[in-house]
């Protein structure tokens, strides 16, 4: 078998003195083409071909025939050759051509498949930022609902955070933040089924503690073998008596944005699922403001140090340097320098809900 690249022709030593093609074959080169007899000693025809695409799949092949063996020859392009010549009637000038040919097919497949897979990777995280990322239902209220997630992996599929807003029939606005561990589909699964979970629950009537009993059903029954938990903050806002209600599930604080600035809001944490003890903390709003959940891909990234994190602390310094803005731009200038001052040196995934009320 001889093996083209950079320009040079390599012999392959033959599989019987190395013991089976899989186990001792040893390119030394950059390999652009492999040159494929069908009579190998220890492996011919299709199994010959389907060895070598294993263990070289992005390297164009073609196949060495007999001149009674057309349909070897056609057999070998079934299996994913790229071209095949007959031993015997090659000629310098035809093997360069179709060395040539076989390598920019190869590319070409190659290009197509990446193309295809990035297509279907786009098509999967549209399909799962719907499901993590959804509508609001707003009816009557003046609420302004600003929501951002982002991967915490570039190319990555999305993650398990999820969020989502719903104004329910007794006119109060409620919301939730959750962040499922983990990255990839399973995380983002088990993400999109809360959300959705949550939704029906609020929608029928369920609050509290039996609210998130039930989430917490759900999350056992469908995270299936996986070992993911989940954690989650629930939130009711009502405008007119200028009260929010929040429950804790294992999440942190939301954020407070009043004319006077921002601050952590003090809350109680529930910490015994299996009791269905979640306490609920009333927070008394301003009339102009804001509360701001998020998950902790915001404040988990480096501070600018070596060593340090950002933290709560350093994300309230941070906010108290940004510029007045309105919400969206906000919160898209927030996210900009927590992640250069990050610089790529920890990966998790952020969502951020901010709700806004009043005139400012």
């Amino acid at each position: 078998m001889l093996a083209v690249g950079g320009g040079l022709v390599q012999c392959v030593p033959d599989p019987a003195v190395q013991g089976d093609v899989g186990g001792g074959l040893q390119l030394q080169l950059p390999v652009d083409c492999i040159l494929l007899d069908l009579h190998l000693p220890d492996v011919s025809g299709t199994d010959a071909v389907t060895t070598v695409r294993s263990l070289a799949p992005q390297t164009a092949v073609i196949v060495l025939t007999g001149l009674s063996e057309a349909q070897a020859g056609s057999d070998a392009m079934a299996a994913g050759t790229q071209d095949c010549l007959v031993k015997g009637k090659v000629e310098a000038e035809l093997l360069r051509r179709t060395v040539r040919y076989a390598v920019y097919r190869s590319q070409t497949e190659r290009a197509s498949s990446q193309a295809q897979a990035a297509q279907l990777r786009a098509g999967e995280n549209a399909r799962l930022e719907r499901g993590l990322l959804p509508q609001p239902i707003l009816d009557t209220s003046t609420v302004r609902v600003t929501s951002r997630y982002l991967p915490g992996r570039e190319l990555a599929l999305l993650g398990g955070d999820f969020l989502d807003v719903v104004e329910c029939d007794d006119g109060l606005l409620r919301a939730v933040v959750g962040d499922v561990s983990g990255h990839g589909p399973d995380a983002a699964a088990l993400g999109v089924c809360l959300r959705i979970a949550w939704r029906s629950l609020v929608l029928g009537g369920h609050r509290g503690p039996d609210l998130l009993h039930l989430m917490a059903r759900i999350l056992i029954a469908e995270r299936g073998g996986h070992p993911l938990f989940a954690t989650c903050a629930l939130l009711t806002l009502d405008e007119k008596t200028r009260a929010a209600t929040l429950h804790l599930a294992g999440h942190h604080e939301p954020l407070l944005t009043t004319p006077a600035g921002t601050v952590e809001v003090s809350a109680a944490h529930g910490i015994a699922p299996d009791q269905r003890h979640w306490p609920a903390t009333v927070i008394p709003l301003p009339h102009d403001g804001a509360l701001t959940l998020y998950t902790d891909g915001l404040t988990e990234g480096h501070n600018g140090t070596v060593d340090g994190r950002l933290g709560v602390e350093g994300l309230l310094a941070l906010i108290e340097q940004l510029p007045p803005a309105d919400p969206a731009a906000h919160v898209d200038r927030l996210i900009k320098e927590t992640h250069a001052l990050n610089a790529g040196r920890h990966s998790d995934d952020l969502a951020v809900l901010r709700l806004d009320w009043g005139t400012a």
